[in-house]
């Protein structure tokens, strides 16, 4: 059985992320302000879970929650500031997205969630000096395998999960031919090989290892 809550605060985030070693699309993560009554007995953490469970999870968790907010970190921004602060900066700006802010933030892992903030970017948000104070004045507390121990952090995965499964379907048309409607960008050896005949996308990550002869490809 998940925990409730962690810090005891009625208004506690979880936040978690997803997508973090897939060779194209974004990194996405989700925060989430669950009710203290909120419980669900099929919520698990979303690696979990089938896609079919996660897609059934998904309005069950957005109609209970007092709150939720997704973000999705591009491939450009990924590869300008790295995907370990590209995941680190979607959940911040999830939780600035959370209406009200939260008391307290639960994050899935071993990294402070707020261990780098405002990092200077050509791509996507960057932060005021407001948004960095607010950010900075919320207790916040990372949990080794969290989507596995809280409620708040395993509904967090799945949004991240499913949202970043349905940009993947949409671009997947775009590009057909890496089938990322299966994959989702993952470096599954199918994936690499159509990199290896068709060559890379718009939406690949260009600092990222996509094949082992990685010279061989032109960008």
């Amino acid at each position: 059985m998940l925990n409730k809550s962690y810090s005891n605060c009625i208004l506690e985030c979880g936040t978690d992320e997803a997508g973090r070693g897939c060779l194209a699309g974004p990194v996405t993560a989700a925060a989430i302000i669950l009710p203290e009554d909120f419980y669900n007995k099929r919520l698990n953490d979303s690696k979990q879970l089938s896609e079919r469970n996660r897609e059934k999870l998904k309005p069950t968790i957005e109609e209970s929650a007092l709150s939720f907010a997704v973000t999705h970190i591009y491939n450009e921004e990924i590869d300008e500031i790295n995907i370990l602060n590209a995941s680190m900066k979607a959940m911040q700006e999830s939780i600035l997205k959370l209406t009200p802010l939260p008391e307290y933030i639960i994050v899935d892992g071993n990294r402070p969630i707020f261990s780098k903030l405002g990092i200077k970017n050509t791509f996507g948000k960057i932060f005021t000096p407001e948004e960095i104070d607010l950010l900075k004045n919320i207790p916040n507390t990372s949990i080794i395998k969290g989507d596995a121990k809280y409620l708040s952090i395993a509904a967090a995965s799945v949004l991240a999960k499913t949202y970043r499964d349905e940009y993947m379907n949409i671009i997947h048309d775009e590009y057909p031919m890496y089938n990322w409607k299966k994959n989702k960008g993952y470096p599954t050896n199918e994936h690499r090989e159509a990199i290896k005949k068709y060559g890379i996308t718009k939406y690949h990550r260009k600092s990222f290892r996509l094949l082992p002869e990685q010279l061989t490809l032109e960008f």
